[in-house]
């Protein structure tokens, strides 16, 4: 039996020319991805999730969290700060002070960039309360453009980026077999109060609010694509009740990496044990 993942027989050739170094692997790009979370007075415990289009490079029909690689822009040290230093978040994920910053700021970014979802504030304890509209619209699209930064937009509107409504969570590196890889943090935060995602990435065909048992269920049943760390990640939230328990988990981030071996002539993309269990066995 294998930890893991059969992948498709294409895989055999590339894991035999990595193994021999007639190939080498894709150095990973940085990245932060962020798990929003409500509270539903219903369904309990909600996470936001958005479908990748089928003609993406990476992932196409993949359910995933909001999120993307790191901009070079993201480091810009003259933004507006509040909560933990860059020099905090770089201890919590195990990366420099740079790395750090880039990383929080492009989970905000990208965060509002994909939902409209914005973690910052007029103050250091104040949330904007509505991002929807015309002037919001704009910046949104100059942030896909590239054409300002985030710390750019936070200035000019007189914002505050709010890193203490982020939590660290998990550390994942896409396998060395893959042509593209991404060396992801993830991030946890509540949706500020009067804010609501909204449907305008167009990386994505679909969003959905949903609990996170009923994703880990709807892809153990093969109704949705969900890769392993995003499969991992509800799995672990399923275990909480409100979006204050997740909040207020202790975590150790653990640095996850699967690997990619032959087994009988077949391909396997091999998971840490501590997440295999999320997967039928191989």
């Amino acid at each position: 039996m294998v930890n893991g993942l059969k992948l498709p027989d294409q895989f055999v050739e590339r894991i035999e020319d990595m193994r021999a170094g007639r190939i080498e692997p894709v150095a990973p790009r940085d990245a932060a991805t962020v798990v929003v979370l409500r509270d539903h007075p219903e369904h309990g415990l909600q996470v936001f999730m958005l479908r990748r289009v089928s003609s993406m490079a990476f992932a196409p029909g993949a359910y995933v969290f909001p999120g993307g690689s790191v901009d070079p822009r993201d480091g810009d040290a003259d933004i507006a700060w509040a909560g933990p230093s860059p020099a905090e978040w770089g201890a919590a994920f195990g990366a420099g002070e740079k790395l750090a910053r880039e990383l929080v700021c492009a989970a905000v970014r990208e965060t509002f960039e994909e939902s409209l979802i914005l973690l910052a504030g007029p103050t250091g304890t104040a949330v904007v309360d509505d991002t929807r509209g015309e002037t919001w619209e704009a910046d949104r699209q100059a942030l896909l453009a590239r054409t300002v930064s985030l710390a750019e937009m936070l200035n000019r509107r007189g914002l505050v980026l709010r890193s203490d409504l982020l939590r660290p969570w998990a550390h994942w590196i896409t396998p060395a077999i893959e042509p593209k890889r991404y060396d992801t943090r993830f991030f946890v935060a509540a949706i500020p109060p009067g804010q609501r995602a909204g449907d305008v990435s167009t990386e994505a065909d679909r969003v959905t609010w949903v609990r996170p048992e009923d994703a880990v269920r709807r892809a153990q049943a093969g109704e949705w694509f969900l890769l392993p760390p995003t499969l991992a990640t509800l799995s672990e939230l399923a275990g909480y009740q409100t979006v204050a328990d997740v909040l207020a988990a202790r975590r150790e981030i653990v640095t996850y990496e699967p690997t990619a071996e032959v087994i009988d002539g077949e391909a396997y993309l091999v998971l840490p044990p501590e997440t295999a269990r999320h997967y039928p066995r191989g």
